[in-house]
């Protein structure tokens, strides 16, 4: 054999072993280790984890983002350099949040409401927040009318109109989004009514707090810029013709100077509902005064969270002892659906403040309401559920 040949057999015998090496013997197969889709489903988020938007709902940065659609939007407003005794409210969009992982649009339905607000046919997600710088007053109030200017003149989501009266009360006929701000602390609604002023002119504001937050500035102040703060606000919204002659205060019961203080209020547009009114009237009764001062004007909610007593919601900048329970303050929410809603927020929640969250979960709660009472055309009923206590036993 020469040697050619013996170098090919050489060859042939190493490609016939590498062959067989790789076979495997009948019937002994590899298995393929199973998938966690297949073996469990869709990667789901926990009450206690995922990224962390409001309810769990589709998170979007719409500020960039100029495709993302929506009817609602949850938009926050990190920003507290308007207080003037105890900072800490610009973390307070992401306490509420947090206070809102135990909720979610699967499981949305309430007794109280007898809606889903999620199953109602608008599209709600929650946009971010507004990164609001925290050095320059001037700069930040500009930054969040922007940011709410850019989001309210984008055209919503849905394909027929998803809020009555909404095309009437815009100034050009068209329907416009709506917003759930989370503040933040309370300065923010100044820039937020001048964002809804160039869409809706003047509108109606009810004001759940227990300030009044109509001064005409603080001791100190020195310059234009330092008159706006989260107590004076309104005072400025007014020169500004921001607000109507048709607006209320809910849960009143700070100090004031003096019977001024009331007087000024008034010259402001305000009239007020103290939180001892409560007790004197009930809460049907509140709900009618509100209802009648605002009537079918464009109206703004804004709720500061120490409308709520204290005990209950100790997170926040300005504590005043002898507030409402939040079940109060949410049958009074029920009470005011109907009306022509243009937005709302929530404020002044400062979780460092806070114990167990009770604070930022009572505030997602009332987000929650925002968003059943913005669905709602009318106040909620009781319902005839199996097992209920009807109203004719009590």
């Amino acid at each position: 054999m020469t040697f050619k040949r013996l170098l090919q057999f050489a060859i042939s015998a190493v490609s016939i072993k590498a062959v067989f090496a790789h076979q495997v013997p009948l019937g002994d197969t590899i298995e393929q280790p199973e998938t966690w889709l297949s073996k469990y489903g869709p990667q789901i988020d926990q009450p206690f984890s995922g990224p962390l938007a409001f309810s769990h709902m589709t998170y979007s940065r719409c500020l960039e983002d100029e495709s993302a659609q929506f009817d609602i939007a949850v938009l926050g407003m990190p920003f507290d350099t308007g207080t003037s005794y105890r900072p800490g409210a610009r973390f307070g969009p992401y306490a509420i949040r947090s206070g809102s992982r135990r909720q979610r649009e699967a499981r949305g339905y309430s007794l109280a409401w007898g809606n889903n607000p999620y199953e109602q046919g608008s599209k709600i997600i929650d946009c971010g927040d507004v990164p609001i710088i925290p050095f320059d007053n001037v700069l930040a109030m500009d930054q969040m009318e922007v940011a709410y200017s850019t989001l309210l003149n984008r055209p919503i989501a849905s394909n027929q109109s998803v809020w009555a009266n909404g095309a009437q009360l815009a100034k050009d006929g068209r329907e416009r989004p709506r917003i759930v701000s989370l503040g933040g602390d309370h300065t923010i609604v100044l820039p937020i009514l001048r964002a809804l002023n160039k869409v809706y002119g003047p509108v109606s504001v009810i004001h759940f707090d227990a300030h009044l937050d109509t001064w005409n500035g603080y001791p100190g102040t020195v310059s234009e810029q330092s008159r706006i703060t989260h107590g004076t606000f309104f005072y400025v919204a007014n020169e500004e013709g921001l607000v109507s002659n048709s607006s209320i205060h809910a849960g009143i019961r700070c100090k004031l100077v003096g019977l001024g203080d009331i007087e000024n209020d008034e010259s402001v547009g305000f009239h007020f509902i103290t939180s001892d009114d409560i007790d004197d009237h009930g809460v049907p009764a509140i709900i009618k005064r509100i209802r009648d001062r605002v009537g079918d004007t464009p109206v703004y909610l804004s709720l500061d969270i120490d409308v709520i007593d204290p005990g209950l919601a100790p997170a926040t900048g300005t504590p005043e002892a002898g507030g409402w329970t939040s079940r109060e303050v949410k049958r009074i929410i029920r009470g005011l659906a109907g009306l022509n809603f243009v937005g709302a927020d929530i404020v002044e929640v400062a979780p460092v403040y806070d114990h167990a969250e009770i604070t930022g979960t009572a505030a997602a709660d009332l987000v929650h309401d925002f968003l059943s009472m913005f669905m709602s055309q009318l106040p909620p009923t009781p319902h005839a559920l199996p097992g209920s206590w009807s109203r004719d036993e009590l």
